[in-house]
């Protein structure tokens, strides 16, 4: 049985910072309860990931291999946990233009967990977890374009 989950946050910044920021990975350690970031392969955690970079994140004893599979500029972001968590797990960032300005957040992920019954734990603790990564991205991406390596 899939499970889901969805949180929103909104930003002052715009779609494209937002977006950009999303892109590379080493900003993320920087916005959100991740520790540590890097791109497998040759892949530049600094510079701007593309579909099909495999990313790995560090979060206390843990760690999380994900694909981008889709990339909408400054609209969507889509990725699939590679982990052994879950038996699927799809995640999406979809950016839209606020009407009163800057943009609004929403993210998301359909996945099933390897073990049976644990659904209702996973989708606790990722609304959480992810609720932060939501509000994180969208304060850090105030200013983004100013910061060294992180505009577009």
């Amino acid at each position: 049985m899939p499970y889901t989950y969805t949180v929103t946050s909104h930003s002052p910044a715009s779609p494209d910072a937002v977006f950009a920021v999303l892109l590379r990975a080493a900003t993320w350690p920087e916005w959100s309860p991740i520790d540590s970031a890097a791109v497998e392969g040759d892949g530049d955690p600094e510079g701007p990931q593309r579909v099909g970079d495999v990313r790995v994140f560090r979060t206390g004893r843990g760690s999380a291999r994900e694909r981008i599979v889709d990339l909408v500029i400054d609209r969507r972001f889509q990725y699939t946990n590679e982990g052994d968590l879950f038996r699927s797990f799809r995640g999406t960032v979809d950016l839209t233009p606020a009407p009163e300005g800057g943009t609004d957040i929403t993210w998301s992920a359909i996945f099933q967990p390897k073990w049976p019954f644990s659904g209702p734990f996973w989708r606790w603790y990722l609304t959480r977890f992810m609720q932060r990564m939501a509000d994180g991205l969208a304060g850090y991406a105030v200013g983004a374009e100013d910061r060294p390596g992180s505009g577009s």
